[in-house]
């Protein structure tokens, strides 16, 4: 059996590893196999481990905030193909697949956006939006389906092959979605991020609602508020 997990932050790639032993130890201790520099991460948090040629194990080593599969809190489990691991803000995914191949072009982004930055509330803005809903987007198709991302910040980009295609805004009441206007110009449909299947904005920036699908070159997400 081929496998491996492929670790996510924010839903860009970081990088793979592939599971060739027999254990495999998961924390922020630089003694771990795989370290995570995470302050939410347990010093020793997880062990991945192979009993049998064809059966993986997470386990969840006492952690303080939990080790989650597909969103459920374990303890410990057998993993399956396409199965999604939350440690703490990081993500894995595990692939069982002979030769799977997956693309790394498709990336979410938190982050203080450059055109934002003159505003004066910025600071007062995200420290208002604390306590209001939060939302995030859910990963629909490919081999990193399921992935989620939380929406905690002011604003978070998506993009494609390292351009910015769409701004998502988190407001008091409502996140929305405006375009990302290249410099220069493509009639390429794949050059646009879509909203439910059709082009959107501007001028004005659109409001999400839930099951929402932004898609971007064959890459869907959908927009949910977490509960």
């Amino acid at each position: 059996m081929n496998s491996k997990l492929i670790l996510t932050l924010d839903g860009e790639i970081i990088n793979e590893y592939p599971l060739d032993a027999e254990t495999l130890s998961i924390g922020r201790k630089h003694d771990n196999d795989i370290q995570l520099n995470d302050l939410t991460v347990s010093g020793r948090h997880a062990m991945i481990s192979r009993t049998q040629p064809d059966q993986t194990f997470v386990e969840d080593l006492g952690s303080t905030n939990s080790t989650l599969v597909n969103g459920s809190h374990i303890k410990k489990m057998a993993l399956r193909h396409g199965d999604i691991i939350q440690m703490g803000h990081h993500q894995f995914t595990f692939l069982d697949e002979g030769g799977v191949q997956y693309e790394p072009t498709m990336f979410i982004k938190a982050e203080m956006d450059e055109t934002q930055m003159v505003l004066p509330d910025w600071e007062s803005r995200e420290e208002s939006i604390k306590g209001q809903p939060l939302a995030g987007l859910r990963t629909l198709n490919g081999p990193l389906a399921r992935t989620v991302m939380e929406l905690r910040k002011p604003f978070s980009t998506i993009g494609f092959q390292g351009h910015k295609m769409a701004l998502i805004s988190r407001g008091l009441d409502n996140y929305t979605i405006s375009p990302v206007v290249a410099a220069t110009k493509s009639r390429r449909s794949s050059d646009h991020a879509l909203l439910n299947g059709k082009e959107f904005g501007p001028p004005s920036a659109v409001t999400l609602k839930p099951k929402d699908v932004i898609s971007i070159s064959g890459f869907e997400v959908e927009f949910y508020f977490i509960h």
